[in-house]
């Protein structure tokens, strides 16, 4: 317990350092984001809008850093992250919502998919040394390699076109407005196929060879002869206790990768123009949006804070060594 308590005075703590970095960055940042608004309708507007738009984007010129500080704090617990300068007057918390689902979708059930695959298939190579699933090694140590989005291009060179099953780009066909009908749903299915087939073969590829050398390394150790010596079954000593002690390095892994579901494989989103947070951020990015690259920042920080807390409590669970005091 007193193990669990540190590790979510830490997160808080983290949490608490990353939205502040969070808040300074953009005024770190040289420029002035409302004349950047301005310039988009030509200057026209009164001085009192532009003075309100300052206050609406926190930059209020009149108020202290302090000040601004605090008023952000506040926003952030009453769910504001401000107003997107490309989607004017859109609130940032609404364009990151439209986005969000596609990334959860897409990346969160390959992610998963692609973990209990790899570990699976990383036992058997790790547990029976020699056999044909160790074959494979070469072949997935050479995948692991391979960026995603290499991945991409030749899965839309290879597989879509103008006859083919495979969309090579966005989330939908056009002709459909998004709903959960039996028209939407298949066509956002068909559309994430091919950007979901290049996650899963890159990723799956890569817990196969963490899990195949942590089964290695745990076999040669003394209680796994122990329990051959206790007659134990060959499958029992291969799930119980060698399995059990080698998932631990990929519960890290697979925690960071959960995190870092919400902020999408970008270059896979950019490939693909699949309508996700990591696509969103892009054109953050292209068009200085800062609301809304802090937005996605802060939106991709407690993720991944709160994936390796899920991860620390999947230790206590897995390791009894983390559950003695002392």
């Amino acid at each position: 317990m007193k193990f669990l308590v540190q590790r979510v005075l830490f997160y808080l703590f983290t949490a608490w350092a990353a939205i502040t970095i969070n808040f300074f960055i953009p005024r770190m940042i040289p420029g002035d984001p409302v004349k950047s608004l301005l310039a988009r309708f030509q200057g026209q507007m009164s001085t009192d809008a532009i003075d309100s738009l300052y206050v609406l984007f926190g930059l209020d010129k009149n108020a202290s850093v302090w000040s601004q500080y605090i008023d952000y704090w506040k926003q952030l617990f009453q769910g504001d992250l401000g107003l997107s300068f490309t989607a004017f007057p859109s609130p940032v918390s609404e364009v990151i919502g439209d986005a969000l689902p596609w990334t959860v979708a897409l990346v969160g059930i390959t992610t998963i998919i692609s973990f209990f695959i790899g570990t699976s298939l990383g036992v058997l190579a790790g547990w029976r040394r020699g056999s044909w699933i160790d074959g494979l090694l070469p072949a997935t140590t050479f995948l692991s390699s391979v960026p995603y989005f290499w991945l991409g291009l030749l899965a839309i060179y290879l597989l879509a076109g103008p006859d083919s099953f495979f969309p090579s780009s966005g989330g939908y066909d056009g002709a459909y407005v998004p709903a959960w009908d039996q028209y939407f749903i298949p066509s956002a299915i068909q559309h994430s196929l091919l950007p979901a087939l290049t996650i899963l073969i890159s990723s799956v590829s890569g817990w196969i060879l963490s899990m195949r050398n942590m089964m290695v390394t745990v076999a040669a150790e003394d209680y796994i002869t122990v329990a051959h010596a206790k007659g134990l079954s060959d499958r029992r000593v291969a799930l119980s206790y060698a399995a059990r002690n080698a998932l631990l390095p990929n519960v890290s892994g697979f925690a960071l990768s959960l995190g870092f579901i919400v902020g999408g494989t970008l270059l896979v989103e950019i490939v693909f123009s699949y309508p996700g947070l990591g696509f969103l951020l892009f054109r953050a990015v292209g068009a200085k949006d800062y609301p809304l690259m802090q937005g996605i920042f802060l939106v991709i920080t407690i993720s991944v804070l709160v994936a390796n807390l899920i991860a620390d409590i999947a230790y206590l669970l897995l390791d009894p060594r983390t559950r003695k005091e002392g």
